[in-house]
């Protein structure tokens, strides 16, 4: 079965043309994931050694490279999260151009509040400023994100902090930042009060979980841990369970219960290379097709925008096919389904062309 749609991507955090592979990922899932499908685009055999990839890929920039993968990874649109490592990413405009499709940024709350936080707000006027901001940021945004697993953990307080709690964590977070210079937020009250902000906008709400950096601690990253976010923000926004893994089930769950709650397994997707069909077709198992998203969520090298998009389609194809072929679905259904993960839902939930 061939996957015809063009893909649109949500990149998450990952959407720089930054680094190259590296020599430690070469025995890997994902290192042979690159030199299996990456290394005849530039011109040398399937399966090449690690060494031989490496050299070949040294001879070129990693913005000819993204030249090479980004094409051919067949996106209709791109979804872009700018707000990791910011100062070494190409801008949204040049990653369209070297990709051939429109880019449409998605707002990092964190971040943004970072920023405000550096313009030099008072404690009472924090809360005000970051709005303003936001608000500014809105003109082009299609979505926002929060990293709150990363910065806290998912089993926060569902409830919005009130205003004077938010100027006392404000006060305190300023003071620390002029005594110390780290800009990091990290305090649970006012990751809740932007957190809370974003949602109100009724903007698609994006939440990181499961796998990440070593700056996750991973237990406290299962979806289930935010179910009373996810019961307070029923009437309020939609919110898009980020790459999941290995909690994917969970997610699958949960956007079975709640209209609201949607799911990808992008990143999963990318790091487990051959296995990726297993992690695709456990997405499958319970949530209902219209809230299953494709992602990328590559960042740094361009080879793995290409992996997130040839991955997905392979996984997919051959999950969904094989049902076709044992006679438990119809090649409509198969073609539809296909159809809703690789764009259609991402198209409908964030209301893009």
């Amino acid at each position: 079965m061939v996957l015809e749609a063009q893909p649109v991507s949500s990149l998450s955090s990952r959407s720089a043309v930054a680094d190259g592979p590296s020599q430690e990922v070469n025995d890997t899932q994902v290192g042979i994931a690159i030199r299996r499908w990456c290394a005849p685009l530039l011109g040398l055999p399937m399966g090449t050694s690690a060494d031989e990839y490496l050299s070949r890929r040294r001879e070129i920039s990693n913005e000819d490279a993204a030249a090479i993968f980004l094409p051919a990874a067949g996106f209709g649109q791109l979804l872009v999260d700018t707000g990791y490592q910011s100062d070494r990413l190409i801008a949204n405009e040049a990653l369209s151009a070297l990709a051939g499709v429109p880019v449409r940024p998605i707002v990092r709350l964190e971040a943004l509040a970072e920023s405000v936080a550096r313009s030099g707000p008072t404690a009472v006027g924090f809360g005000s400023a970051f709005q303003d901001a936001l608000g500014a940021q809105l003109v082009d945004a299609v979505g926002l994100k929060s990293i709150i697993a990363y910065r806290f953990g998912l089993d926060f307080d569902p409830v919005p902090p009130g205003a004077d709690e938010v100027v006392a964590h404000a006060g305190a977070w300023l003071r620390s930042i002029e005594s110390s210079g780290a800009v990091r937020l990290e305090d649970p009250v006012l990751l809740r009060h932007v957190l809370w902000t974003g949602a109100r906008t009724g903007l698609p709400l994006q939440v990181h979980a499961g796998y990440g950096d070593t700056d996750l601690d991973l237990h406290r990253s299962d979806p289930l841990l935010m179910t009373g976010f996810l019961r307070a923000t029923e009437q309020v926004c939609p919110v898009l369970l980020l790459h999941n893994y290995p909690f994917h089930r969970n997610a699958g769950y949960l956007a079975q219960m709640f209209a609201h709650v949607y799911l990808d397994v992008g990143l999963a997707v990318n790091y487990t290379g051959a296995q990726s069909r297993q992690v695709i077709a456990e997405s499958l198992e319970l949530a209902p097709f219209t809230k299953i998203l494709f992602s990328s969520d590559a960042w740094g090298a361009p080879e793995l925008h290409l992996l997130g998009s040839w991955l997905f389609r392979r996984g997919m194809a051959r999950v969904v096919g094989g049902w076709v072929a044992s006679g438990d679905w119809s090649s409509a259904d198969a073609q539809r389904t296909i159809s809703l993960i690789a764009g259609q839902n991402a198209r409908r939930v964030y209301a893009i062309d």
